[in-house]
């Protein structure tokens, strides 16, 4: 089973992943892999746990072909559903069962097509698979925090090529959104404004970070961009709960994320990149404070020594030139 363990200074959680577990050779770097078959394209749907959620004709039956977005429980899950919260002590340190969900959100059955290539139909399918999710599980016992995030490319994570997301489940607050919560709250007690609104406004003004702006979402980089090309989608207006989008706004949504990611796709020669999503917790009371977001980040370089050292980050990219690049690149689309 996997575990969580706690870092007796910071405090900070750690996930164990004892069914994810390597040996030590087993991170030797090898050449020459076979090639394996894709669980997630159609014809394999025996290759993965049985279906959570899918969207296929009415007239077929669940885990056959013929599906357009398909969400599964992971296979190797850092979390798992059964239910045991109790934190136990060994003395200094403590630890508890990774008690939560983890499940693979599948964009589409197409292997060589992704979030930035598929129809925007198809993203917008996806989307609405992330608020069906997500409001599933923040109505479960483990459901404290739901992070949902993409790892595209072999150097952003992912361990299979074929495009998808995945949504973590969890019993607790990390200490990042947990921080960005203290942080929102801490400002608008001293406001009395979200502090995401005031950067809206303070981003229109300047516009020099601005990459896109539409009737009801905003594009940019952000002033303190901790990496080259690190890009956030915002509502426009004030919406802390992500899983409150409406379906005008999520059909919205969906053009303005694929056209982000197209210009990412197409002006960077389709890079490895990590999106996460980040809203209010479930059962979250400073709903004024906080406004949910997407961070959308390339990878580009590599974390190294000062900042695993210091968690400050070097950007060797300055935001302004890089919001500037990506607004000239040409996806071919209005927007």
């Amino acid at each position: 089973m996997p575990e969580l363990r706690q870092d007796p200074v910071t405090g900070c959680w750690v996930v164990v992943a004892k069914e994810r577990a390597k040996r030590p050779y087993d991170f030797i770097q090898k050449e020459n892999n076979p090639v394996q078959i894709c669980p997630f394209e159609y014809g394999n749907e025996s290759m993965t746990p049985p279906e959570t959620l899918a969207f296929r004709p009415d007239s077929l039956p669940p885990n056959s072909p013929d599906w357009i977005v398909r969400v599964v429980p992971n296979k190797f899950s850092a979390f798992t559903p059964e239910d045991f919260e109790e934190t136990l002590s060994d003395g200094l340190y403590k630890h508890r069962r990774a008690y939560g969900a983890h499940e693979v959100v599948i964009h589409g059955p197409d292997h060589d097509l992704n979030l930035a290539t598929y129809p925007v139909a198809q993203t917008t399918q996806v989307l609405k698979a992330y608020k069906m999710r997500y409001s599933y599980h923040k109505n479960q016992p483990y459901g404290k925090y739901i992070q949902i995030i993409i790892n595209h490319g072999k150097k952003a994570g992912a361990s299979l090529e074929h495009s998808h997301s995945q949504i973590f489940a969890m019993p607790l607050i990390p200490q990042l959104p947990k921080s960005q919560l203290a942080g929102a709250a801490d400002h608008y007690d001293k406001t009395g404004r979200c502090i995401y609104c005031d950067m809206i406004e303070s981003e229109i003004k300047d516009s020099d970070r601005v990459i896109e702006r539409t009737e009801n979402f905003m594009v940019f980089v952000p002033y303190a961009a901790k990496l080259p090309f690190e890009t956030w989608i915002l509502p426009s207006q004030h919406r802390p709960q992500f899983e409150e989008i409406t379906d005008s706004e999520r059909d919205e949504l969906a053009e303005v994320f694929r056209r982000t990611l197209r210009r990412f796709y197409i002006g960077l020669s389709n890079p490895p990149f990590n999106m996460y999503l980040h809203t209010s917790p479930p059962g979250y009371e400073r709903l004024e404070s906080y406004h949910w977001h997407m961070s959308i980040i390339p990878k580009l370089t590599i974390a190294a020594g000062f900042e695993l050292g210091t968690n400050m980050w070097i950007n060797v990219t300055i935001p302004e030139q890089a919001a500037e690049f990506l607004r000239d690149v040409k996806t071919g689309e209005s927007g």
